[in-house]
Order: structure tokens, then C-alpha cells, then sequence
């Protein structure tokens, strides 16, 4: 239990309270916040943390906040942007948003008695003094974009004001983005490992799915909800997901072998907001959860054959109207007889027809690709449900993008992308969708489209020719898309889903018309998309040979021969034998012939990303039957 007063402590402070003189007068009367940090993000998702004294920082408030901190290319992933002989990178703070506290819950001040706290400042990355980069700028940017735009369509085309609560863009106000994330993370003792077919038969018999917690976790799970709304954050619930065992309770009287998966949701924030709130949340999380001996895992596949963490996004698009209200702008008035509104209509079809381009944003690890494979309600396929009626919300969880409504609730209607994970790039994930959807809302608006009109298209068949869809894709369906449909099916009518990230990075090369929607206005320029390409491989490319490769090779030494020759069954020799065969297959050299591990090695040395990628998938697949072969093998000896 934390020992601290909660009422006491300083979480967060508001968009409003950036001035000197409230600044200055809030951090005096909290003397247990120590240090200031300014938090850019990159292009690879890395989030920075140059601690400074709060004295430094009291000393200079304005100059601090109008020039930030420097640092150094070889600091932040920024690749073909600050290079080492062109690295100068400045963090400067963003006083439009919420800053907050970081507790550290194992340092408790001496004076105060409350944790010494860090103020972390969301911020923007500066290079060479004028060019902002960094993936918070990029959704800045997209989202500027996205509202000027949108109400340069909703001007030029005012035949949709039939379908939405207002009469003209001259009743707008202000345009309102919002989104909203739901994060799921896997919890544990450390050093426990993970025993594979107990976690499958509990998720299959869905014993931990909305359960009830215990002991640790539970307290754990209760105070980290109980500080996150100190922040302000308005959580919504948190509860048990569909992974995990029961804990033990061990002779010391602690409980022992923790494997729970479970998932925390809050309220919707404007779009940059919500991804700094998410950022700041897994902190919380994590860092309460360590106080109580338990390790937290926010990886989209953090055991292989069970449930993956998702982190579904749901997105929305909202006006403030001049007298005040708030209208939906994807809600269409006629809420009886239309799913949506044009505008809602568009925004979809646009996430979906560009949605090859935005999946390198979603899935930008082999982790991530490892959870989207078909079965435990992973989406693969790129299609939507809207529901067997209007007046029946769809409840599908098979589809990729699904659009959420509540009978009566106009205000609810938004999408939920279910393909992103914990470890997913909100910033760009956001930034990527929502110019997707422009791209959508301006081809529907201009021409002149009718709900009725884009329901047709969204609904088209296999083949038939649309006015913004393409022809061979189907777009939406209302049934289980892995059960109703073949894997054969499934390809032909929603495209190929990428297996490794660079299947999925090539959509760049691919798709090259897909790609100019995020440089409208210079959004995503050319040499930002080829650094994040760039670090979106070396990543990669670390990764397949830093870890995977020696974790499959610890894997192939820890299964070792359990049996006897003077003691065992034919049953035990052969598949003992078929074990050593596949094991040397992938794991040991021999004079004449390299084993696919190091193939993959040579390859990724060679930048021949298409071997290594074909290699990576042989060896997935190899490394999965050769650990049911052995566990065949264990199960029959004594």
C-alpha cells in the first residue's frame, strides 16, 4: 500500500495554468516536486526525459519555456534528419496541454514526507532551429490540417447540413477532435514463466475474463485507478481481461505465479492530449505495480498462443456550435434511418481504402504482427461492421474498424480501430487516421454523396465498381470474418495481411497515391516518412538479430532429452528424433549447410529484407511445431 497522502500531492497542471505567476506559485507550495522534465517524442514513439532542479527552472520560467533544453541527434530517433554531423535537436515545452507529475513512490521527500515528483512537460522537437519534427508535431499538424479543411468542404458543399444539427459552417464555432485509447497489459511475478497450455485452457474456458481480482493485483489495479483519477484522468473502469491463470498462494503467505492480463480504460481527450495522457498512464501503471512486486508488460504479444494486449482507438469528430451546443459531425440527424451522417460515411471509407499505409503505423514490430493473426479476436482484416439495422448497433469484434453508436446518444458515434497495441505509435496512429479519413470526407462531400448513396458503396460486392472504393474489395460485413469466411476468402475480399514488418513498411513503396494523403500541407513530409521508414527497420532488422535469434536459440537449448535408452518406448525415440532433426534444421551449422538462424543473420547483414523477412516467417512456424513436438514428447514420460 503506498504510504503516502494522495490529497497532498500535485498530479497535474491544467492548459490554463501555464502563466509565470501560477506556475512559480504552484511548484512553491509542492516542494516535493524536485525536477523538471521536458518530454518530446520521436519518430520511433521514445518519449525523453532531461531531468533539471526546479530551482534552475524557477530561475528563468519564460526563457525555459521559449527555448527549452538541447540535445543530440544520437539522442532521439530522428534517422536522415539529425545525423551525427547535424544533430542539434531542441525539446521546447508545449504550454497548450495538461503537464504532469511523476511520483516516485520509492523516494519519499524528507520534508514533506509525499514522493519526490518530477514535472514532466509534453514537447515539441526542434531541428536546426526551425524545423519541428518528432511524431507529437505530426499530429499537431495532421490535426490542424484535418479542422481547416474540413470546414473549407462543409463550406463548399452545404447540401450536408441536411443531414447534420445545424444549418450552416457559419453556426460552427470551433471543430473538436477527440479520441480515446483503451489499454490492456499483462501482469506478473518476476522470473515466473509462462506455462503455455494452462494460460490456452484458461482463456479458451474464459475463467479470468471480467473476474473478480485478488490479493496483490488487486490492490495494485485499486490504487493505480484511484491515482489515475487524481489526475484527472476520469477512468472509466478497470477490469480482468480474457488472459491469465489463478494466482497461488505460497507457504511464505504471499501470493505467487501471477499471470493476469488486464485492461484499464478513461475518458476521450482532444487527439494530443489523449496520447500524452496514454503515455503518461502506462507510467502510472507500471511504476504501482512495481510497489507491489509485480512486473507489467504493455507488448502486443508478450506469450505466444495466448491473448495478445490491444490497445483499441476510438476517434471522433465533433462541431462546437456558436449558441453553444455540440454536435457529432459523423451523426446524422436522421438517426432512424441513417447510420450516418456524409461526413461519418466518408471518414470511414477514407480509414478504410488507405488503411495499407496507415498499418505501418499501427504495427511497426514483429511483436505487434505476432498478435494480429486470426482467432483470439485480433483484427486482421481490413473491414468494417455498422450493424445488421440502424436501430441495431453493431457489436462486432472480428472487424478491423468498427463504428460504435448507442441508440439515442448521437454524441456517441465514433470509430474504434482495433488493430493498435500498447506499444503502437498513438501520435502517428492518429496522425495517420485522421488524414486518412479527410482523404475520405472530401472525395464523398464533393461529390455530393447521400448517406443512402455511401451506404451502398461501403456495402458494395466483390467486383463492383464504386466512385472512391476499390472494385475487387469488399468493405464491410456484419458476419464472424474467421469463421463465415476461408483464409482464402478472407485474402481475396480484404487483401493480404502483413506477417512481418517489412511486408508491412513496403506499403510505402507500394502505395505510392496512398502516401500523398499525409503530405497534404506538408504533414508527413517526404524526408519525415523516409525516417521513419528507415527507423522502423533498423529496429527491425536489431531486433530479429539482437533478440530473436538468441532467444530461439535458448529456446533450442533449454529443450533437452528427458529419457533413457535403457528406459524408454519407441514412441519416445521417435519423437525424440524428429525433435533433433527440426532443432539442428534451424538452430545448428554444419560444414555444408547453414542453419536458418544464421541465414537470417547473413540476410539481415545484406540488407536483403525479403530473404530475412521469408526467413523469419519459416523459422516462426518451424520454432511452433517443434515446440508441440516436444511437448508431445514430455507428456510421455514419467
Amino acid at each position: 500500500m503506498l504510504k503516502y497522502d494522495l490529497d497532498k500531492m500535485l498530479y497535474t497542471m491544467a492548459a490554463e495554468d501555464h502563466d509565470e505567476k501560477t506556475i512559480r506559485k504552484t511548484l512553491e507550495a509542492h516542494p516535493e516536486v524536485k525536477f523538471v522534465s521536458v518530454v518530446g517524442i520521436d519518430v520511433g514513439g521514445h518519449d525523453t526525459d532531461e531531468k533539471i532542479p526546479v530551482e534552475e527552472f524557477l530561475k528563468d520560467i519564460p526563457g525555459f519555456l521559449a527555448t527549452g533544453v538541447q540535445t543530440d541527434g544520437s539522442s532521439v530517433v530522428l534517422p536522415r534528419i539529425a545525423d551525427l554531423n547535424n544533430a542539434k535537436v531542441d525539446i521546447i515545452p508545449d504550454v497548450t496541454v495538461n503537464w504532469f507529475v511523476d511520483h516516485n513512490f520509492n523516494y519519499p521527500d524528507p520534508e514533506t514526507g509525499l514522493p519526490v515528483g518530477t514535472l514532466r512537460i509534453p514537447s515539441s522537437l526542434v531541428h536546426n532551429d526551425s524545423d519541428r519534427v518528432g511524431s507529437r508535431v505530426i499530429l499537431r499538424d495532421a490535426i490542424y490540417n484535418f479542422k481547416q479543411d474540413l470546414l473549407e468542404l462543409l463550406r463548399d458543399n452545404p447540401y450536408v447540413f441536411d443531414y447534420l444539427d445545424a444549418d450552416s459552417v457559419d453556426d460552427i464555432d470551433q471543430v473538436v477532435i477527440t479520441a480515446a485509447t483503451e489499454l490492456e497489459f499483462w501482469v506478473k511475478t518476476p522470473d515466473d514463466d509462462a506455462d503455455r497450455e494452462q494460460l490456452s485452457t484458461a482463456q479458451l474456458l474464459k475463467e479470468q475474463y471480467w473476474k473478480r481480482t485478488t490479493g496483490p493485483v488487486r490492490t495494485a489495479l485499486e490504487e493505480a485507478l484511484l491515482v489515475l483519477q487524481k489526475y484527472g484522468f476520469e477512468v472509466e473502469m478497470g477490469h480482468k481481461e480474457v488472459g491469465g491463470v489463478k494466482a497461488k498462494f505460497g507457504n511464505s503467505g504471499n501470493y505467487d505465479h501471477v499471470m493476469e492480463q488486464l485492461e484499464v480504460d478513461w475518458k476521450y481527450s482532444s487527439a494530443i492530449q489523449a496520447a500524452d495522457n496514454e503515455n503518461h498512464i502506462k507510467y502510472v501503471i507500471r511504476d504501482i505495480f512495481r510497489t507491489y512486486g509485480l512486473e507489467v508488460s504493455f507488448m502486443a504479444k508478450p506469450i505466444d498462443g495466448v491473448a495478445g494486449n490491444g490497445e483499441h482507438t476510438h476517434m471522433g469528430v465533433a462541431a462546437k456550435l456558436k449558441d453553444g451546443r455540440m454536435i457529432n459531425l459523423f451523426s446524422s440527424v436522421n438517426t432512424d434511418t441513417e447510420f450516418m451522417s456524409p461526413v461519418g460515411f466518408g471518414a470511414l471509407m477514407g480509414l478504410l481504402k488507405n488503411y495499407e499505409v496507415i498499418n505501418p503505423f499501427v504495427s511497426s514490430t514483429s511483436d505487434s504482427l505476432k498478435r494480429l493473426k486470426p482467432g483470439f479476436e485480433a483484427p486482421v482484416c481490413t473491414v468494417t461492421s455498422l450493424g445488421h439495422d440502424v436501430k441495431m448497433p453493431s457489436r462486432n469484434r472480428t472487424v478491423m474498424a468498427g463504428l460504435v453508436r448507442e441508440i439515442g446518444n448521437p454524441m456517441a458515434t465514433r470509430f474504434e480501430l482495433r488493430s493498435p497495441n500498447p506499444k503502437s505509435n498513438t501520435y502517428l496512429v492518429l496522425a495517420a487516421s485522421y488524414m486518412a479519413m479527410l482523404d475520405g470526407i472530401k472525395e464523398a462531400l464533393e461529390n455530393r454523396k447521400t448517406p443512402e448513396a455511401l451506404e451502398k458503396s461501403i456495402s458494395k460486392e466483390y467486383g463492383e465498381e464504386d466512385f472512391y472504393l476499390e472494385k475487387d474489395r469488399i468493405y464491410r460485413s456484419e458476419k464472424h470474418v474467421f469463421n463465415d469466411y476461408t483464409e482464402e476468402e478472407r485474402n481475396k475480399y480484404f487483401g493480404n495481411a502483413p506477417r512481418t514488418v517489412w511486408e508491412n513498411i513496403e506499403a510505402f513503396e507500394k502505395y505510392p497515391e496512398k502516401l500523398e494523403i499525409f503530405k497534404r500541407d506538408d504533414v508527413m513530409t517526404e524526408i519525415a516518412l523516409e525516417s521513419y521508414k528507415e527507423a522502423v527497420l533498423d529496429q527491425w532488422a536489431a531486433e530479429l538479430q539482437n533478440r530473436t535469434v538468441p532467444e530461439v536459440m535458448d529456446l533450442l537449448r533449454e529443450c533437452e532429452k528427458a529419457h533413457s535408452d535403457n528406459d524408454c518406448t519407441d514412441y519416445d525415440r521417435h519423437y525424440w528424433g524428429k525433435f533433433v532433426k527440426l532443432r539442428d534444421h534451424i538452430g545448428k551449422n554444419t560444414l555444408d549447410e547453414t542453419c536458418l538462424l544464421t541465414q537470417i543473420v547473413n540476410a539481415l547483414e545484406e540488407k536483403d529484407y525479403d530473404k530475412a523477412s521469408d526467413l523469419q516467417l519459416e523459422v516462426q512456424q518451424k520454432v511452433e511445431k517443434l515446440v508441440n513436438i516436444y511437448s508431445m514428447y514430455r507428456k510421455n514420460l514419467f
